[in-house]
C-alpha cells in the first residue's frame, strides 16, 4: 500500500511521504488563493473553492478563511454551508450530507496521534525522520446544524436532523433528531414539535 492508501484507510502512515507532501503543499496553495480572493468576485471565488474542494456538492458555499489538510478527501451533499473560519482536516474521508449548516469556527478534524509520548515524538525511520500519525473518518448526515465553534473529532458519526450546540466537542456518535452539546458532547434531548417556530406549520 502507498502511504496515501494507508492514511485514507486509517492506518499509521508517514506524513512526510513525498506524494502526501506534494498534495499538502497543493492544498495550502489553493487555500491561500481562495482566502485572498475578493468574495464579491463570485465566479472566481467559486472556481477556487471547487479547486480546493472538488467533492463539494451543488449549491454549497464556504465563507472565507477555509483551511484543509488535502481538500480532496471531503465530499458533501447539496447546499452545504460553512461560515467563517472553517477547518476541514481530511486526512481520512469526511462525508457530509445534504443541507448541512455550520457556524463560525467549526472544526471537522480526522487526524489522531499516539497518546504515549514515546510513540508520539519524531522517530528515525529508514524512510526519514517523522512522527506517527493516523486518522479516523467522519460522517455527518443530512439536515444537521453545527453551531459556532463546534469541533467534530475523528471516528464520529452524526445522524440526520440533529443540532450540535455552540462550543461542543463531539467525540462519540450522535444519533438522528436530537439536540446535543457540551464537552464532551452528549445528547441533551430529542428535538420535537415544541421546538417548532411556526414558520412552516402550526406552533
Amino acid at each position: 500500500m502507498s502511504e496515501r492508501e494507508k492514511m485514507v484507510a486509517g492506518q499509521i502512515y508517514n506524513p512526510a511521504d513525498p506524494e502526501l507532501s506534494a498534495l499538502s503543499r497543493q492544498a495550502k496553495h489553493r487555500a491561500y488563493l481562495l482566502n485572498q480572493t475578493d468574495p464579491s468576485d463570485e465566479g472566481l471565488y467559486m472556481r477556487r473553492l471547487k479547486e480546493l474542494l472538488p467533492g463539494l456538492g451543488e449549491g454549497s458555499y464556504l465563507a472565507p478563511g477555509v483551511q484543509v489538510d488535502y481538500g480532496i478527501h471531503v465530499k458533501t451533499g447539496k447546499n452545504f454551508y460553512m461560515n467563517y473560519g472553517a477547518v476541514l482536516l481530511d486526512v481520512c474521508p469526511i462525508e457530509i450530507g445534504d443541507d448541512v449548516m455550520c457556524g463560525v469556527g467549526v472544526h471537522i478534524v480526522t487526524p489522531l496521534h499516539p497518546l504515549l509520548a514515546e510513540e508520539r515524538v519524531t522517530h528515525h525511520f529508514p524512510d526519514g525522520d517523522h512522527d506517527l500519525e493516523y486518522a479516523k473518518p467522519i460522517k455527518i448526515g443530512s439536515n444537521v446544524w453545527l453551531a459556532s465553534d463546534v469541533t467534530v473529532c475523528g471516528g464520529v458519526s452524526i445522524g440526520d436532523n440533529s443540532v450540535i450546540a455552540a462550543g461542543a466537542v463531539v467525540t462519540k456518535d450522535i444519533p438522528s433528531g436530537v439536540l446535543a452539546g457540551g464537552v464532551p458532547c452528549k445528547v441533551i434531548r430529542p428535538l420535537n414539535e415544541d421546538d417548532r417556530l411556526g414558520v412552516y406549520g402550526k406552533k
